[in-house]
């Protein structure tokens, strides 16, 4: 291939790359859509009426109320960097961003559980229909 050739590929080159950063800048503003955001409200809410739980953040321990504020302050932190509700788990409710350690849940038989794993299976039983027990 000669240089006049790999001239004419300047205008597909600048149409890709155009392309590419655009979908970049669309990502970097993603936030969750309707459907999404209500499961995560949902979610926030269940957890804020689970009474007989502590949730434990940096080796501190904290009740249900307090750590789905914890959890909403983040949300709207982290709202334009999220599309998922599992997004939302990740990113806000599973572990510390200033120390990177992972929340647990300490459950009223004394059982201490991630609180990604427990938070996960909470969103499957929202996305499932199934009432809080």
């Amino acid at each position: 291939m000669d240089l006049r050739q790999m001239d004419s590929f300047k205008p597909l080159r600048a149409a890709l790359l155009a392309l590419v950063l655009g979908a970049s800048a669309l990502a970097a503003q993603a936030t969750p859509s309707a459907a999404e955001g209500k499961l995560i409200d949902t979610l926030i809410q269940r957890v804020s009426q689970m009474s007989a739980m502590v949730f434990v953040r940096n080796g501190s321990e904290y009740n249900a109320a307090d750590a789905a504020k914890h959890m909403q302050a983040k949300y709207d932190h982290f709202r334009k960097e999220l599309v998922t509700a599992e997004d939302f788990i990740e990113r806000c409710a599973s572990r510390s961003e200033m120390t990177g350690q992972a929340y647990k849940v300490k459950l009223a038989g004394g059982t201490v559980r991630d609180a990604n794993e427990f938070l996960n299976n909470e969103l499957r039983a929202l996305r499932q229909g199934t009432p809080k027990p």
